[in-house]
């Protein structure tokens, strides 16, 4: 089995709302459908469809004064209009998209992801479907409401699928011991472990990022790598290089292992 998480980063301009980076997304779905994987399934971002208004209204911290509450509802309008986006591109590449929303089968709890219901993407994929999911505003019993990123659905379904391979799509080559925007001495990583870690000078989370930045983002991936055979970040805007690493071939990049 195959999960593929297409970054907010890649899909979307991130500092420009709702601003679609169209032709690298077509071209990740044709890269995508090209594993031929019988069992697959894509999570992508929010990007500048989530993040900008989330981190305006400070909808990670829950609720807060009623003047959040329009804020949920259009950051949830604006991802599904971007997951929309994501399936209109993965129909021309020739695959049978199914779009999943978190809002509609988590939900949290104080800030924590409390149920999952995966029966829908175990169904679907049954059916020889693609399920496609994204990071959404769910409902919180004690909040009552939260975030659930993309990499949060990863995690519950590689807990619950056990996949071969998850390629996280990213717009850089992979991990690095400092910002490669920004350090000409940033090295990349070939492998990502608890030791690397301390090697990694990481920046305070971009103002726009709601899930945490790149620290939370490694600490994830490690808890999903316990639960899958191979989990790699790779650069989705390289040509070829998300369909090189879907298809098993070893590709520049950035193992991440528990």
């Amino acid at each position: 089995m195959l999960i593929v998480k297409l970054g907010g980063s890649v899909i979307t301009n991130k500092r420009k709302y709702r601003s679609l980076r169209g032709p690298d997304l077509s071209r990740l779905a044709r890269e995508v459908t090209a594993a031929k994987e019988p069992e697959t399934v894509v999570v992508h971002g929010a990007g500048s469809y989530g993040h900008i208004l989330a981190a305006k209204h400070r909808l990670h911290m829950g609720f807060e004064n009623k003047a959040q509450l329009g804020a949920v509802a259009q950051v949830q309008r604006d991802v599904k209009a971007l997951n929309l986006k994501v399936l209109d591109a993965l129909l021309r590449a020739g695959a049978r998209p199914i779009a999943i929303p978190p809002s509609t089968v988590v939900r949290f709890h104080d800030g924590r992801l409390e149920s999952f219901d995966i029966s829908l993407f175990r169904e679907y994929m049954n059916r020889e479907f693609l399920p496609v999911s994204f990071g959404d505003v769910v409902l919180d019993a004690e909040r009552r409401f939260g975030i659930a990123s993309g990499d949060d659905i990863v995690l519950e379904l590689a807990q619950a699928f056990r996949p071969d391979r998850v390629i996280f799509a990213a717009d850089v080559d992979g991990v690095y011991t400092a910002d490669p925007k920004r350090s000409k001495d940033a090295t990349r990583l070939d492998i990502v472990d608890a030791r690397s870690i301390d090697r990694i000078a990481f920046a305070d989370p971009a103002g726009s990022d709601v899930t945490g930045g790149l620290r939370a983002k490694l600490e994830k991936m490690r808890e999903i790598a316990k639960f899958a055979r191979d989990v790699r970040i790779v650069n989705g805007l390289a040509r070829g290089r998300l369909e090189g690493a879907v298809k098993g071939e070893d590709v520049i990049g950035t193992r991440v292992v528990a």
